[in-house]
């Protein structure tokens, strides 16, 4: 899954989390050092007691916490490539909220009202539920075996997330159980919940401040069948008739395969039709593409 393209193209979302997840876990790793060493903060914003419940909710205690979450979260942006940057920011909003509610509720019943101490601070409610599509959606592209036991290249991801979560023992496993059970919510399509979209300015909003520069991406682009930008239906329609089969439409394991590795999902689907349904030649029609 390394191949394609890097960085946060076409993820803008991920890399607002990623960048506030980051620097608020140095902030207030640095605010927590400094109270060790005797210094003593009086502002009153910063001792509210619910003024903590935003940081709690982003910032990681420990470096390996950091470590991991983060590189979790970079991962996962081929979530959000493939299902879009408007219906990504829906599954954050939700499975944050619907997991929050429940850890809550959970140390309510075990008459444990310490809420913010009790639980690990850090986005684990996202990254764990991130794992339900990331098991159900993304599929496996190679598999290996070191020393008589088979891998596959998703094993990692899990391996890591397994260290995350029983990094601080209570404290990350009942945010990271409830953050499987809100992706699971989500995937059930609970409320509704997949069908729902944000206002279009929020989007835009991701879409420019933290999308990559244009100096750091790749070029635009452009329509894999044929010489000008068009949809992928379109495209497929504009193809010169011939005595072949007609084309078939991709299936969807193919494009998500492909979306994993980083692509754009229409790209994918373009390539797949011009390679007809041919992973290989597909994705090296798309890396010849990314190459001009």
């Amino acid at each position: 899954m390394q191949g394609g393209v890097s960085g946060f193209q076409n993820a803008p979302v991920t890399r607002a989390v990623v960048l506030s997840s980051g620097l608020l876990s140095v902030v207030f790793s640095a605010q927590r050092r400094a109270r060790a060493l005797g210094i003593s903060y009086q502002d009153t914003i910063t001792n509210f007691r619910l003024w903590k419940i935003f940081p709690s909710v982003f910032a990681f205690q420990s470096t390996p916490e950091l470590m991991f979450g983060l590189y979790l979260l970079y991962y996962f942006r081929v979530f959000e490539r493939q299902i879009g940057s408007n219906k990504y920011s829906v599954f954050c909003l939700f499975t944050i909220t619907a997991s929050s509610l429940l850890e809550i509720l959970s140390l309510v019943i075990l008459k444990d009202t310490n809420y913010i101490s009790t639980l690990a601070s850090g986005p684990y409610s996202l990254i764990f539920a991130s794992f339900v599509p990331f098991f159900l959606d993304i599929p496996v592209t190679s598999r290996f075996r070191i020393f008589g036991l088979n891998f596959s290249d998703k094993s990692f991801i899990y391996l890591a997330g397994l260290q995350l979560l029983l990094s601080s023992w209570k404290r990350s496993l009942i945010p990271g159980i409830f953050g499987l059970v809100a992706g699971s919510l989500y995937r059930l399509n609970v409320l509704g919940i997949r069908k729902m979209k944000l206002p279009q300015v929020i989007s835009s909003f991701f879409a420019r401040y933290f999308a990559p520069s244009p100096g750091s991406t790749s070029r635009p682009s452009r329509s894999l069948v044929g010489n000008t930008p068009s949809q992928t239906g379109r495209a497929v329609q504009n193809q010169p008739s011939t005595g072949f089969a007609p084309l078939v439409e991709p299936p969807e394991s193919s494009v998500a395969m492909l979306v994993s590795m980083g692509f754009d999902g229409n790209n994918a689907r373009q390539a797949l039709v011009r390679a007809r349904n041919d992973i290989n030649v597909a994705t090296n029609i798309l890396l010849e593409a990314q190459s001009h």
